[in-house]
């Protein structure tokens, strides 16, 4: 586990690669979608952070209405109306196949309590993620990415995409060696595990829970977003983190069962 290639960001606490023992688990081929999160919403009459709170972070692209930039990025607006149901805002609407986003970290969970199933530890995920290929940089091996092998932003970030700029299909694309689709790219995805920086330096082999105290979650897989000029962030071994709040049009979750 870890980033054998030592070209991960410092801050992101990539190193030192470290083995890792795991006990058998299932983990979903996709991350969640809109439809299947609408089964769980039907059933339950679950409101999410979003909708709570009544506006989520968009990328400026995909925006269906205007909204106040993000201080310090502003190529995200925060749209009054965005949510699962409508991912740009009002006159958006979810295609029923995506990734289901705007969801928090709470949501998530809320949705796993539902199901039966529970969000990966990060350690779950990075093995499901390399699909077999020890040390590679992504769930393909090492050679640079594809139109077909991953959903990333293809052009000048942030303001001259070359390609549509979105998120594509849950089962889209080629799956990793593992059957795994879009384990890079696409949305970010939730764990269960705290984030620190220094886990990885004390981490246990057998099944790593994460440190116990920390205010943030861990994300991983990188987004339809990642590019390399602002976020090398689509490899397998990159970590990044957010509150367990927070909601955006690119952030999603997987599950798994033990």
């Amino acid at each position: 586990m870890g980033d054998a290639h030592d070209e991960g960001y410092r801050a992101d606490g990539e190193l030192p690669v470290h083995r890792v023992r795991l006990s058998p688990f299932v983990i979903d081929v996709t991350t969640v979608t809109v439809a299947d999160f609408a089964v769980f919403v039907d059933a339950t009459g679950y409101r999410t952070d979003a909708e709570e709170f009544g506006a989520s972070a968009v990328f400026q692209a995909n925006a269906g209405a205007p909204g106040t930039p993000v201080p310090g990025t502003p190529w995200w607006l925060t749209v009054s109306g965005a949510n699962w149901r409508n991912p740009g805002g009002p006159g958006t609407h979810a295609d029923s196949l995506h990734p289901v986003v705007h969801v928090s970290h709470r949501d998530a969970l809320a949705y796993c309590a539902w199901a039966g199933r529970a969000l990966p530890t990060e350690a779950q995920w990075e093995f499901a993620a390399r699909g077999g290929l020890p040390s590679a940089r992504f769930p393909w091996g090492d050679a640079a990415p594809t139109a077909s092998d991953c959903n990333i932003f293809q052009g000048d970030f942030p303001s001259s995409p070359t390609a549509p700029v979105g998120t594509m299909p849950a089962k889209s694309l080629q799956p990793n060696p593992f059957g795994l689709y879009h384990t890079v790219g696409n949305v970010w995805e939730w764990c269960a595990d705290r984030f620190s920086a220094r886990y990885y330096r004390a981490s246990p082999e057998l099944d790593p829970q994460g440190p116990e105290r920390g205010a943030s979650r861990v994300l991983r897989g990188g987004s339809h977003l990642c590019h390399d000029s602002y976020c090398y962030r689509y490899r397998v071994a990159a970590r990044s983190h957010n509150t367990p709040e927070s909601t955006a049009s690119n952030i999603g979750f997987r599950t798994v069962a033990r």
